[in-house]
């Protein structure tokens, strides 16, 4: 039999893990929304890499300084349980096969980004991915958080606080856009896969017995065939979305910006 104290903990832990699979792409649930919340800014140009060196050669994904986008928000009906019977025809396959060549083929990606959080409150800020396994997102003032993956860990920290949460990159939707190579329909649960004429969208569910089950809907530009934007619903069914701008695939990155801090920053206990 289960004593009451571990009951507690169990359940604080299962709170932490519903908490970061949002959190661990779009920092919402780390703070209260009414400390993030904030107006779009004006437009501002992509962020530098750290070490200020030059491109390491290639294209970037967009051209000229890009307005705020207007985040599409999902249709919160859309999050029906999903049949274990799932079947998809050719072309859905065909664009799920798009969005996996998409992910396999970018190994840096530097942008800006609006995040629209459940409560349709907007925060923005810079991230930066360097794969595999590494990225890290910073959200500007008020807000007190990063993001930092380091290949292995992922840390959601807290600078006012001098504190951080520690979880296994493994354990966490964030993997899916930090592989190296993915084909979503063999390596992940795809629940569904639709195309207009605006975007090719993938939704893969996460079932986990302690958390629960966890959605993230990625979405890419039918034209231009770019990442657009990702929503991450909760296990409690939550949304927030992340839109992200002002791409750039071709800066080269400071690999001291992945390290985790294990000395300045504390690890809160579990309690």
């Amino acid at each position: 039999m289960i004593r009451p104290p571990d009951i507690r903990f169990a359940a604080t832990i299962a709170a932490r893990s519903a908490r970061v699979a949002g959190v661990l792409l779009v920092a919402a649930a780390m703070v209260t929304t009414a400390s993030f919340a904030q107006n779009v800014p004006v437009p501002k140009p992509a962020p530098k890499g750290r070490d200020n060196a030059p491109p390491s050669g290639g294209p970037s994904i967009t051209g000229a300084t890009q307005t705020p986008p207007n985040p599409v928000i999902p249709d919160p009906r859309r999050n029906v349980p999903s049949s274990i019977f799932q079947t998809f025809d050719a072309n859905q396959k065909a664009q799920a096969a798009k969005v996996s060549a998409y992910l396999s083929s970018v190994s840096t990606l530097v942008g800006n980004f609006v995040q629209v959080g459940p409560d349709g409150s907007k925060t923005q800020g810079d991230f930066y991915i360097q794969k595999p396994g590494k990225m890290r997102v910073e959200y500007d003032a008020p807000s007190p958080i990063d993001i930092v993956a380091d290949g292995s860990s992922v840390v959601v920290r807290d600078r006012k606080l001098a504190t951080q949460d520690v979880y296994p990159l493994s354990q966490t939707p964030l993997r899916f856009l930090l592989s190296d190579r993915i084909d979503l329909m063999k390596d992940t649960n795809v629940v569904n896969v639709t195309a207009d004429d605006l975007f090719i969208s993938v939704t893969i569910e996460e079932r986990q017995a302690v958390v629960g089950t966890s959605r993230l809907l990625l979405m890419l530009g039918a034209k231009d065939g770019q990442l657009k934007q990702w929503t991450v619903t909760d296990p409690q069914g939550y949304d927030t979305t992340f839109a992200v701008y002002n791409l750039d695939t071709s800066k080269k990155l400071d690999p001291n910006m992945f390290k985790i801090d294990f000395t300045n920053y504390s690890v809160p206990s579990p309690g």
